[in-house]
């Protein structure tokens, strides 16, 4: 049996975690202003206070994000920390070294280098490269192996590390959907970003992506969150550093960092998320690079758009699983038929996970609008309150649908029957993508 056919074995938890999400609450008529309204939406979901002081600037691709990550890492002076669904040598426009080499250097100086990578995301690594960070001094750890005779906390190959997240010195931070996978080394501006999807290679493709940097109190939870997964997943004792030194106040957006994962109860985005749809007013604009939603969000954005909200979708128009665009292809007709506007992406591989309601709250991180996000997968998101980061974000959504091709109602509707029956099929395995 493939590695991949073994992520795909039918899972109870699956099921469970689907049906029994917690209580989203209703949507309150609440005050007039967008800002208010959903922040005292997200207070009444999980009691949480949102972080404030917090500066955010949007990393668009691999071309702004490695080479922003690359110069934090440069400038390390006590310890990088990286959680990684991929994480390979690669390296940056502009930058002498690869990532590799660049963390062996930091080693060399006396920076702390913590690396927790995902087992079947990273397979393409080779040990060897782990091997040496080890001796050279990384403290490096695999989430979850899919050998069986090296888990450390039980035998669980269908839950994944899907986040993103690199903390440097505990005072910038930077999450969202890139991972250190060499595709983002691909030319997005150059003649041959053109992909129809049918007998290419989404390998060396242009993929679009999103990521963000953060300064400020939102920091400390995303440190938080790296040093309890390395705890749940067993690691080795790290040596004391200075994880959570004083922060400032460095912007003005509200945060909330949410982290995701199947053994800690309800799934904490996705409940915020369904939240956010419900209440939305005036409009809903959302990017993920995998769409296979769960009931209560198909919903949601469906009763969103017959009650007049301006509801749009970009989302791909291919990527590495043919299933999961049919068992999204599946949702189309009830969207399209109230009144949601889609937006198939094209140019690219499409992979960021983006969402703004009323222009004014925004969400930002590894999280799709699948199944898999929510019931199997260790997720970490970003939910921002402010104008600012709404708006930086609809420019780039904004930007992706006017390269994207609209997907009309009548269009649909002419579909091939091969096509339909590829959804139907879909339909029956909708639990495991």
């Amino acid at each position: 049996m493939s590695i991949t056919s073994l992520l795909r074995l039918p899972l109870l938890a699956c099921s469970v975690a689907l049906a029994a999400c917690g209580s989203i609450p209703a949507a309150a008529p609440g005050p007039e202003d967008a800002l208010d309204r959903h922040g005292q939406q997200m207070e009444a979901l999980d009691g949480a206070p949102l972080l404030a002081g917090n500066r955010i600037d949007i990393l668009r691709d691999g071309a702004e994000t490695f080479p922003a990550m690359f110069r934090a890492i440069a400038g390390a002076r006590d310890h990088v920390n990286l959680e990684f669904f991929i994480l390979q040598d690669v390296r940056a426009p502009g930058m002498a070294d690869s990532l590799f080499t660049l963390l062996a250097g930091k080693l060399q100086q006396g920076v702390a280098v913590n690396l927790l990578y995902d087992s079947f995301g990273s397979r393409a690594t080779p040990s060897a490269a782990w091997a040496e960070l080890r001796r050279r001094g990384a403290h490096v750890l695999e989430f979850n192996p899919l050998d069986p005779t090296r888990s450390r906390r039980g035998w669980l190959p269908n839950n994944r590390d899907h986040r993103k997240i690199l903390v440097v010195d505990g005072r910038v931070a930077f999450m969202g959907g890139v991972n250190f996978d060499k595709v983002y080394e691909n030319d997005c501006h150059g003649p041959s970003t053109g992909f129809t999807g049918a007998g290419e290679d989404p390998e060396a493709a242009c993929w679009r992506d999103t990521s963000i940097r953060i300064e400020g109190p939102a920091v400390a939870e995303l440190q938080r969150l790296f040093l309890h997964n390395w705890q749940v997943q067993r690691g080795e004792p790290l040596p004391v550093r200075a994880w959570f030194p004083p922060l400032r106040v460095e912007g003005s957006a509200r945060v909330r960092i949410l982290g995701s994962a199947p053994t800690a109860g309800a799934p904490r985005y996705y409940l915020t998320l369904v939240a956010a749809l419900r209440g939305a007013r005036q409009r809903i604009w959302a990017s993920t690079g995998f769409f296979v939603p769960t009931h209560a969000e198909r919903e949601e954005l469906a009763r969103a758009a017959r009650r007049g909200v301006d509801v749009r979708l970009v989302l791909p128009a291919w990527n590495d699983s043919a299933a999961a665009l049919a068992a999204g292809h599946a949702a189309y007709d009830d969207l399209l038929e109230a009144g949601v506007r889609i937006f198939e992406m094209h140019r690219a591989v499409l992979h960021s996970k983006l969402a703004v309601v009323d222009g004014a709250w925004t969400a930002i991180g590894s999280s799709n609008l699948d199944r898999r996000s929510v019931a199997l997968n260790d997720e970490v998101d970003a939910v921002a309150l402010g104008r600012d980061t709404a708006t930086a974000v609809e420019r780039v959504l904004a930007t992706d649908m006017r390269e994207g091709q609209a997907v009309s109602l009548a269009e649909w509707r002419r579909r091939s029957l091969g096509a339909r029956l590829r959804e139907l099929a879909s339909r029956l395995v909708i639990d495991l993508l």
